[in-house]
């Protein structure tokens, strides 16, 4: 699932440094108890996150009603895009040539998240859980869904959108 609205969600702000203080809004702390209801009764092993404290905080919601331990994985962070605390807006201009090769301001290329993002879930098949909730972000969910659902091009990624905690289920080998 993806994490709640966030206060950077709100100013359209780009984040991927988790030092940062963007954390969910009245709005996202809704959204994720409304997604902890809805997953009240899912069993789960363990809850998997990215070092950005919303995923976290929107992940400890969901707990409440699981009560499993919440893991923090470096591979689900959002892409990094260059631009942390600047406008979405500033960063799409500026990959815009070339949106899936593009490194700017020493961040990655939409590519190379999507690498990242594909060698997670290559450690994930080496897990033992049985049902697992993984926070992350719409950029990390964006390859998931492409994994899992296939027939997606690299091009097609950013026509995906995933709502604040929105639920998707997957399964390996389905």
């Amino acid at each position: 699932m993806r994490h709640g609205r966030t206060n950077f969600n709100d100013l359209g702000l780009c984040n991927d440094d988790p030092r940062q203080k963007v954390f969910l809004t009245t709005q996202g702390i809704a959204q994720a108890q409304s997604a902890a209801l809805a997953l009240r009764s899912t069993v789960l092993d363990r809850i998997i996150v990215s070092p950005l404290p919303r995923t976290r905080q929107t992940a400890e919601i969901v707990n409440r009603f699981h009560d499993v331990p919440i893991v923090t994985h470096s591979d689900l962070n959002d892409i990094r895009s260059g631009f942390d605390s600047r406008p979405v807006s500033d960063y799409f201009k500026a990959i815009a040539d070339d949106p899936l090769h593009k490194r700017v301001n020493e961040g990655e290329s939409l590519l190379d998240h999507k690498n990242r993002v594909l060698n997670f879930l290559e450690w994930l098949k080496t897990q033992r859980d049985k049902a697992l909730l993984i926070v992350a972000h719409e950029e990390t969910l964006r390859v998931f869904i492409a994994y899992f659902e296939g027939g997606i091009e690299d091009q097609q990624l950013r026509d995906i959108h995933v709502g604040n905690c929105e639920i998707r289920h997957f399964e390996f080998g389905k």
